[in-house]
C-alpha cells in the first residue's frame, strides 16, 4: 500500500461556488476514490484563497470586517464540496495562522532567488495578475475574461527569478517527470516558459493592504500566487515537518486557466526549495451554457446549487462527469441534463435495478457466493492515464450490456416454465455481472454504488422507491 497526494486548485472567496469549482473537486475526487479501492492511503487537499485587493474590496463594498467576509464565504465553499460528496481530507485557508508563518518561512528559504526591482507595465484586477506586452497587444489592451481595459503599473516589487530553473522545468516537462495533462497544452507550456519573464511575487502594502507581509520588508505584501501556490505544502506542515511521505504530489488538479501558474511559477518555487516537482498536472476545461462562455451579463451562469438542489448529489456527479470531458470544453443545458437523467440513470441503471432485485426476490433467489471482483486492466488503464470520462463510459457500456442480457436470456420464460436450475444460473450471472459493474462505479457514484450493494446481498431486496424516479 502506498501513499498519494492529490490537490485541488483553490479558488477565490469573493464569488460564490460554480460549476468550474465543481468539475475541479469532482476529478479529485474520483482520483482519491480510485486509488482508495487500489489499496492506497490517500490524502486530499482543498481550500480557499482569501487574501487580494479583489477581496478586500469586496468586504468594503458590503460594510463588513474582512476576516468576518472570508470567514462566511470559506464556509460556502466546504459546504459544497460536502453536498458534492467529495471526500477531502485537508481543509486550508490562506488566512490560517500556520499557513501565514510557513509562507513567510517560505520566502526566506528562497531568497537567494528573490530580487527587489521597479515594474513598468500592464496589469488586470480582475485577473490578479501582471499583463505581458504580447497579451495586451493580442487582446487590443481589454482583458477578454472582464471586457475591462488593462491598467497601466509602475511600482516597485520583489521578483522571483523564474530564469533560474528554467531547463530544470522544460526538462521535467519534456521528460514527463512533471507530466501534464491534457498533452496538447504541453507544447502551450512550453512556449510560455521561453517567453516567460522573472515573475513579481510582492506589490507595494499601499496598492495591496490585505495579505501576508513579506519577512524583513513592511512595504511589501506577497502576491496571490506566492501565497496561494504554497497552500499545496503548508497544508502538509512544510517546512515544519519532513513532506516526503506525501510530496511529490500524485496529481493536482486545475482549470486550464491557471495551468500556466501551476506549470511555471510553481515548479520554479519547488525547485528554489529543492523540493521534487508535481508527478501530474491536470487541467480541465471550461463548462459552456448552450455552447457559449457563462456570463452574468448574458444571464447564462448555471448555479450548481440549483442543480444539486433539483436532482440530487449523484445526478449532478453522473452528468458532470460522464457527460463533461475530463480535459476539453463542455456544453451544459437543461435539456441535455434532465435527458441524461431520465434516458440514462433512471432507465438504464435504475431500472435495471429495480427489475431485476424484483426478479430475485419473486423467485426467492439468493446469491450464496459473491465471487472476487478485480478491476478490469483496460478501465484500471483509463483510469491510470486519468481518462474518467472514458472510464465512466467503459462502466456504463457494461451497464446496458446487462439490460441486454436481461432481454435476450428473458429469466421471466424460464421462471414460467419452472426452469428452476438454468433460472438461478441465469440470475446469478446478471447478479455477479452487477455488482462487477458496480465496483466500476464506485468513484463515480459512490451513494449509488452503497446502496447496490446492500440491495444484493445475500438476501436480495428490492428498494422501496426507484433510484432515480423519472422526472
Amino acid at each position: 500500500m502506498g501513499k498519494v497526494y492529490i490537490t485541488t486548485a483553490i479558488p477565490y472567496v469573493n464569488g460564490v461556488p460554480h460549476v468550474g469549482h465543481a468539475v475541479d473537486y469532482l476529478l479529485a475526487d474520483v482520483c482519491a476514490r480510485y486509488q482508495k479501492q487500489l489499496g492506497n492511503e490517500v490524502r486530499f487537499q482543498a481550500g480557499t484563497d482569501e487574501h487580494g485587493s479583489k477581496i478586500w474590496q469586496k468586504a468594503k463594498e458590503q460594510n463588513i470586517p474582512v476576516e468576518e467576509y472570508v470567514a462566511a464565504n470559506s464556509k460556502k465553499f466546504q459546504d459544497f464540496i460536502s453536498k458534492l460528496g467529495v471526500e477531502y481530507t485537508d481543509f486550508v485557508r490562506t488566512t490560517d495562522s500556520d499557513h501565514q508563518e510557513r509562507v513567510q518561512k517560505i520566502w526566506e528559504k528562497i531568497k537567494d532567488h528573490i530580487y527587489l526591482a521597479k515594474y513598468e507595465g500592464w496589469y488586470c484586477s480582475g485577473c490578479e495578475r501582471f499583463i505581458t506586452d504580447k497579451e495586451y497587444e493580442e487582446n487590443n489592451g481589454v482583458c477578454p475574461d472582464h471586457q475591462k481595459p488593462y491598467e497601466k503599473l509602475e511600482e516597485e516589487n520583489y521578483y522571483l527569478k523564474i530564469s533560474d530553473f528554467k531547463d530544470q522545468i522544460r526538462d521535467a516537462i519534456e521528460s514527463h517527470k512533471m507530466l501534464i495533462l491534457p498533452e496538447f497544452r504541453e507544447k502551450e507550456i512550453l512556449k510560455l516558459l521561453e517567453e516567460s519573464p522573472d515573475v513579481s511575487i510582492s506589490r507595494p502594502r499601499s496598492q495591496l493592504t490585505w495579505g501576508i507581509p513579506v519577512p524583513g520588508d513592511d512595504n511589501q505584501v506577497m502576491y496571490v500566487w506566492m501565497d496561494a501556490l504554497s497552500n499545496y505544502i503548508t497544508v502538509l506542515s512544510y517546512p515544519d515537518e519532513d513532506i516526503s511521505n506525501w510530496w511529490p504530489a500524485y496529481a493536482q488538479f486545475v482549470g486550464k486557466d491557471i495551468l500556466r501558474f501551476h506549470a511555471l511559477i510553481w515548479p520554479a518555487i519547488l525547485l528554489a526549495l529543492g523540493l521534487e516537482l508535481p508527478k501530474t498536472l491536470s487541467s480541465h476545461g471550461m463548462i459552456l451554457a448552450n455552447g457559449q462562455k457563462m456570463s452574468k451579463s448574458i444571464g447564462n451562469v448555471i448555479d450548481p446549487l440549483e442543480v444539486l438542489e433539483k436532482h440530487g448529489t449523484e445526478a449532478f456527479r453522473y452528468y458532470f462527469l460522464r457527460h463533461v470531458d475530463t480535459f476539453a470544453d463542455s456544453d451544459f443545458t437543461w435539456e441535455k441534463f434532465e435527458d441524461a437523467y431520465n434516458n440514462e440513470l433512471a432507465n438504464d441503471l435504475g431500472n435495471l435495478v429495480q427489475r431485476l432485485s424484483t426478479m430475485c426476490k419473486k423467485n426467492n433467489f439468493s446469491l450464496n457466493h459473491v465471487p472476487e471482483i478485480k478491476l478490469e486492466k483496460e478501465y484500471c488503464d483509463l483510469m491510470n492515464e486519468f481518462r474518467f470520462k472514458d472510464a465512466f463510459d467503459f462502466a456504463w457500456e457494461k451497464v446496458q450490456a446487462i439490460n441486454k442480457k436481461i432481454d435476450d436470456e428473458k429469466p421471466w420464460a424460464l421462471a414460467k416454465e419452472g426452469n428452476v436450475e438454468k433460472l438461478n444460473q441465469v440470475l446469478s450471472g446478471l447478479v455477479v455481472n452487477l455488482l462487477e459493474v458496480n465496483e466500476l462505479l464506485k468513484p463515480f457514484l459512490p451513494e449509488t454504488s452503497a446502496k447496490i450493494a446492500e440491495i444484493f446481498t445475500n438476501e436480495i431486496m428490492p428498494p422501496a422507491e426507484p433510484l432515480f424516479p423519472k422526472k
